[in-house]
């Protein structure tokens, strides 16, 4: 089943097949490649008969207040507070809130010309990524206090861990996966529902053993296998903000999981509200 989810989005399929009938078989170039091609083809419509990613709804649990003037873009909860990283050129931030007030009870202001991204927590330190400026922050959980900065490549839009290794978005299809001390690049993640590649992640959180993603633009988080990137499940928020509420709201991101209680809890950018959810299958 993974071999056929994965066949037809990787344009790197037909070449590695055709360097093995060469290497392997000794096969002539020109017809490996027209062999190659041919397997492709003969595998890509059994993609069509896969069964499609289940399907979530939700229900409220719970409302607390949540900042309007927040950029969101990364969530995290611990130890009875929330975390947050928000974005745009000058009032982009790293806060300690208080989940049941809405307080922010810490804050550190993230210099000009930097757009915050994504955070997560690891070790008593929080990562922040930036959008384009190919730079991240290492912080003091406990001061917000900045540790040291770190670069990557591209762009960074969002980040989770699951203990040992820290996940990240970059807004396209792909998730790199992190060395959680050098905090360089191992490898790489396609995430595919079926046949489709699922572009523009954004905000990530690990709940359960999965990967959950905002997906940018769009009222869906994806549920997301960290062994291979096929998507579990999609949970659809459609409605989450009362209509009353979304002036001046944008769009849907930031996912929070406290393991400890098993609760979820989701907002969005100058969301005035953010929810604690229960996931229920779609009827």
């Amino acid at each position: 089943m993974k071999v056929v989810r994965d066949l037809g989005a990787d344009p790197e399929f037909p070449p590695r097949i055709s360097q093995i009938l060469r290497r392997e078989f000794g096969v002539c170039p020109q017809l490996s490649s027209i062999l190659a091609s041919g397997f492709l083809g003969f595998w890509l419509p059994f993609s069509t008969f896969l069964p499609p990613a289940a399907e979530y709804s939700f229900r409220v649990v719970k409302v607390y207040p949540h900042d309007r003037t927040a950029f969101t873009q990364g969530l995290e909860y611990r130890d009875g507070f929330l975390y947050e990283g928000t974005g745009l050129v000058g009032r982009s931030a790293l806060r300690k809130i208080n989940l049941e007030t809405g307080r922010v009870v810490q804050n550190f202001d993230v210099p000009q010309p930097f757009f915050g991204e994504g955070i997560t927590i690891l070790n008593q330190q929080i990562l922040q990524l930036t959008w384009q400026s190919q730079t991240g922050f290492v912080y003091d959980k406990t001061s917000l206090r900045v540790l040291r900065s770190f670069s990557y490549p591209g762009e960074g839009w969002g980040m989770t861990n699951d203990g040992k290794q820290i996940y990240m978005s970059d807004g396209s299809s792909q998730i790199r996966v992190w060395d959680p001390v050098t905090l360089k690049e191992a490898r790489r993640i396609k995430v595919m529902d079926g046949a489709q590649p699922i572009s523009a992640l954004n905000e990530l959180e690990f709940v359960r053993g999965e990967i959950f993603a905002n997906v940018w633009q769009t009222d869906r988080i994806a549920r997301i296998s960290p062994a291979d990137g096929h998507v579990l499940g999609w949970i659809d928020l459609g409605g989450l903000l009362p209509k009353e509420d979304r002036t001046g709201a944008d769009v849907l991101n930031g996912i929070a999981y406290d393991s400890a209680g098993d609760r979820l809890f989701v907002t969005g950018k100058l969301w005035p509200k953010l929810f604690e959810i229960k996931i229920i299958p779609k009827k």
